[in-house]
């Protein structure tokens, strides 16, 4: 492929993704999967806010709220921050199951709730969907592996399926 045809196809890749980006007073909202096998440390019924910057997925995608997890923390304007070296990685072409037509990762820190402690770190998925809607994945941790026994303290994954919404969606 020519120069030419490459960076074309990749500016066409980017002005695509503007269509998922919120406009002022606009969030992606939506709830967790309801499926207890796809959560771990999110109740059901937690809410979440996204506002979104699609053409920005690898510099600075937007900031995330929610409702309280079963600890009792919560994402409260958390900037998404991306990792530069993903950049030049495969990783970055990340790409699982149908209907998704761009996938990011990126880190947001959770404040803790315990005096004295710092915040922990998330992994975030975001992923575009053909439909206009868009899905994150929140993850922390991880299970106990072979060992089997309760889950780990402090664990989290949850899947959020988000719609564009006028307003803050009740999540501030």
């Amino acid at each position: 492929m020519s120069r030419a045809l490459l960076l074309a196809a990749v500016l066409l890749g980017c002005a695509d993704n503007a269509r998922w980006t919120t406009s002022e007073g606009e969030s992606y909202c939506g709830a967790v999967t309801a499926a207890s096998f796809v959560r771990a440390g999110i109740p059901e019924g937690t809410l979440m806010r996204l506002e979104l910057d699609a053409e920005r997925l690898q510099s600075a995608p937007g900031r995330l709220w929610t409702t309280p997890f079963v600890s009792g923390e919560r994402l409260v304007a958390a900037e998404l921050r991306v990792i530069p070296q993903l950049l030049h990685d495969p990783l970055s072409t990340l790409n699982f199951g149908e209907g998704r037509v761009k996938n990011a990762l990126a880190i947001a820190d959770l404040p803790t709730i315990e005096p004295g402690r710092s915040a922990t770190q998330l992994t975030v998925i975001v992923s575009l969907l053909q439909s206009g809607d868009v899905e994150v994945r929140l993850i922390r941790g991880a299970s106990p592996g072979t060992a089997g026994g309760p889950e780990p303290a402090g664990q989290l994954f949850g899947v959020f399926r988000l719609q564009r919404q006028k307003g803050d969606c009740n999540v501030r």
